[in-house]
């Protein structure tokens, strides 16, 4: 077995030494056994060592096992929601989604906080993100990236037309460990006071910070922490996440026809979802499955949807819904 990888990781080394040690341990009795009279002591020490070199073994190879599964999946995320086409209506349905996603979160018992929002003046979102931190956070919710649109008849209509509105949502997995290097040339940074709820000190501290990414015009705010500098570097891990999603989306239309996922293309522009409120019905577009009761969907009730696509990812066995249009 090659120790050098276990060496390396500071969480094995301890354990790889001990290995190491047990291999010369093993080495000294085999010696042993040309000796008739301990040839039966050497036979037990070498048993004993064997199960002591596979005991070894087994925990090395689960503590990297464990981190390949926390760098694949994180235990932070941002979920940002951005209203798109409807107006008004996008930005309700906007909050509606930051909503269910929040309720569910909080239910988990995950850590949930908004760190940028900008709120529609008639109501609702233009755009809010969501940290949120937990186990299986970002396992639980990646493939909510995309867009959702929501067909009912607003309030305001008096011809009693539905109206389609979309909001995009997009997940973003916060690694502790990330190849993207971003050098300081590339960033234009601002600092503003921060509005909304906080007292007197947000409106009179420039606490607030944007970021921009000059090479590819990432636009990263973040206003929720009280200092500058806590909320510059919320703003820079923002950053990083957008850039190595960028990249992974890059690579991904590059391998097309080897993608790893069977649900669509990971894609912030895929309609993933529909919201019909008339007919009390939600329909994932990608695995062609239906439920009912929206109201309790949108009250965080969501894990029956999140379940039905990772059952499709893993078996890629088609819904429930024999009426299924890909419109």
């Amino acid at each position: 077995m090659d120790l050098s990888l276990f060496k390396q990781n500071h969480k094995t080394t301890f354990l790889a030494e001990m290995y190491e040690k047990l291999l010369k341990d093993e080495a000294e009795v085999l010696a042993m056994l040309s000796d008739p009279a301990l040839k039966e002591m050497a036979e037990e020490d070498l048993k004993s060592i064997k199960e002591q070199k596979e005991g070894l073994e087994k925990q090395m190879n689960e503590i990297l096992d464990s981190e390949k599964e926390e760098i694949e999946f994180p235990a932070e995320m941002i979920l940002e929601v951005r209203a798109g086409a409807g107006g008004e209506e996008a930005a309700l349905f906007a909050e509606e989604l930051l909503m269910m996603y929040k309720k569910y979160a909080e239910s988990i018992g995950w850590n949930v906080k908004i760190i940028e929002e900008s709120k529609s003046p008639l109501g609702g979102y233009k755009e809010v993100s969501l940290q949120i931190k937990g186990k299986d956070s970002y396992k639980k919710l990646r493939y909510e990236t995309g867009v959702h649109r929501i067909q009912r008849v607003p309030e305001t209509e008096k011809m009693g037309r539905v109206h389609t509105s979309t909001v995009s949502v997009s997940i973003l997995p916060i690694r502790k460990k990330t190849s993207i290097e971003i050098k300081p040339t590339d960033l234009h940074i601002e600092f503003s006071r921060s509005g909304g709820k906080g007292g007197q000190n947000v409106n009179k501290v420039e606490s607030a910070v944007r970021i921009v990414h000059i090479p590819t015009n990432i636009d990263v705010r973040s206003t929720a922490e009280r200092s500058q500098a806590a909320n510059k570097e919320r703003a820079m891990t923002i950053l990083t996440a957008k850039l190595e999603v960028l990249k992974e989306e890059e690579e991904a239309k590059k391998w097309s026809s080897e993608k790893k996922s069977q649900i669509g293309t990971g894609d912030r522009s895929e309609k993933i979802r529909t919201y019909n409120i008339l007919q009390d019905r939600i329909t994932d577009h990608r695995i062609k499955q239906t439920w009912h009761n929206i109201e309790i969907i949108f009250a965080g009730k969501i894990q029956p949807i999140l379940d039905a696509l990772e059952e499709y990812e893993k078996t890629g066995i088609a819904g429930n819904d024999p009426d299924f249009v890909a419109d």
